[in-house]
């Protein structure tokens, strides 16, 4: 009997050493973010209206009707003319660049970001485990990661990961590469810089399914810093709670409606096809399927299954055109703020409409889109660094971030707020100079007051004549 009960002490025992194994183990699985700071350029490489209507004149093949439709979609962008671009473009360089131009860009933004990242949060770069870059349309040798593990004399043991090609979505696919990692190795510190190259990417032609990048896109980057070490955990700011990754390269509209590639007179540029709508949709659709049951409370998902049964049994009596675009799942009740890419005003209003988001649930992205324009991977950076500014994010709050981007992909996440940030002024916040006057009373951009009498010009042969004389 003594040697019986002698057996059940150890099972129970093993059972709750392996069951206290597994959720240590779980513990130090987590990942968290300690702090990031966002780029933002200096003043002279501002994108204003003078300066785009220079780019615009000197530009061989851009003519009057492509000058319209210039104007047209920039102030339908919603990029209002604080912006900023690289440098090579301020000096009148947009053709005819050259790697150093492409270099330049990328160490700016990095030597930048990097030393304000890791001075306020006193980490050397020898502590560094996990290096992982994102740049779509830049690759150089050696590559982005090998400058920066040189410039800063990193660790011979750091793990460098350098991402290419993967689009504006690619900031959280860096992050799930961390995440991973995580998984497998304890206390580590992990540096993730998420940014775009523009420099050498200027469409030069007159397709204007090409122009449209032109128009959209801006300079801008971000530098994070992340942990999964315990100890850390009341210094972190955010804390991830899932990471979702939809990809439809396998189907071939969705593959083929956003890409880099040449035109017929072979000028390379950025080709935003008429169905990425429909492609974005797709793909935002079928990641927020997989989401849902991950961050929404039961009581949610229970009422949305009542609906459901409801309007299978009624679905004969409906009419038609009572059909809605919004979702039918109510996504306020698991998320309380909603971090948006920025790729521009129709994507934010199209999600906005999707989720069925308030004003006050899109400003943040909707501001960043105004001062910062779509900064590719980045963007979701600067919406966040927003709400930080206007000290929304309280503690135990949930942040959802979603991004898009070119395969066709669509990515999101969740984060808890661990902590509040006391004084957001004094933290190198990327908005803590101009935070005070968004949102502006108007978001109107300048661009139609001062070029809108481009649209009443009858005769191309003399329009560029007209346009030079004018910027003098």
């Amino acid at each position: 009997m003594e040697f019986l009960t002698f057996i059940y002490v150890v099972t129970i025992m093993h059972l709750c050493f392996q069951i206290w194994k597994l959720f240590d183990k779980r513990r130090d699985q987590e990942c968290y973010i300690l702090d990031y700071q966002c780029y933002k350029p200096s003043d002279e490489r501002k994108l204003g209206t003078n300066l785009c209507g220079k780019i615009i004149g000197k530009s061989e093949n851009i003519g009057l009707a492509e000058c319209k439709f210039f104007l047209k979609a920039i102030v339908n962008s919603g990029i209002g003319e604080e912006t900023y671009a690289p440098r090579n473009f301020i000096e009148g360089r947009v053709v005819n660049t050259t790697l150093d131009d492409g270099i330049m860009e990328m160490e700016e933004f990095y030597h930048d970001s990097i030393a304000k990242l890791l001075k306020k949060s006193n980490i050397s770069p020898s502590d560094i485990d996990i290096l992982v870059v994102n740049v779509s349309l830049f690759s150089a040798v050696p590559s982005l990661t090998s400058r920066i593990i040189n410039h800063y004399k990193m660790r011979q043991d750091i793990k460098a990961y350098n991402l290419s090609g993967m689009g504006c979505s690619a900031s959280l696919i860096s992050l799930d590469i961390i995440k991973s990692i995580f998984k497998s190795q304890k206390n580590k510190y992990a540096l993730l810089l998420t940014s775009e190259s523009l420099s050498t990417n200027w469409y030069s032609g007159n397709e204007r399914s090409m122009i449209l990048a032109n128009c959209l896109f801006r300079t801008g980057g971000c530098a994070i810093l992340l942990t999964n070490k315990r100890s850390l955990k009341h210094k972190a700011i955010l804390k991830l709670k899932c990471l979702i990754r939809t990809h439809h390269g396998a189907r071939d509209d969705a593959y083929n409606c956003c890409s880099q590639k040449e035109d017929e007179q072979g000028r390379l540029g950025f080709f935003l096809a008429k169905d990425l709508p429909k492609a974005a949709t797709r793909a935002f659709v079928d990641n927020l399927r997989v989401l849902s049951p991950k961050i929404l409370p039961a009581r949610e998902l229970l009422r949305y299954l009542l609906i459901s049964l409801i309007k299978k049994v009624t679905k004969s009596h409906v009419p038609k055109s009572s059909t809605s675009n919004k979702s039918p799942l109510n996504f306020k009740s698991g998320v309380d703020h909603f971090c948006l890419h920025t790729g521009g005003k129709a994507v934010i209003d199209g999600i906005g409409l999707s989720l069925d988001l308030s004003d006050y649930d899109l400003e943040p992205a909707r501001m960043s889109l105004h001062r910062f324009g779509n900064t590719s991977a980045s963007s979701l950076w600067y919406v966040l660094g927003y709400m930080e500014a206007k000290k929304r994010l309280k503690k135990g709050e949930r942040v959802l971030m979603i991004s898009l981007g070119a395969g066709f992909k669509c990515n999101s996440c969740l984060w808890e707020v661990m902590r509040e940030k006391e004084d957001v002024g004094s933290d190198g916040n990327v908005w803590e100079d101009c935070i005070h006057y968004y949102p502006p009373e108007s978001l109107a951009n300048p661009f139609m007051e001062k070029y809108g009498w481009i649209n009443h010009v009858q005769e191309p042969s003399t329009f560029k004549d007209k346009l030079i004389q004018f910027l003098k």
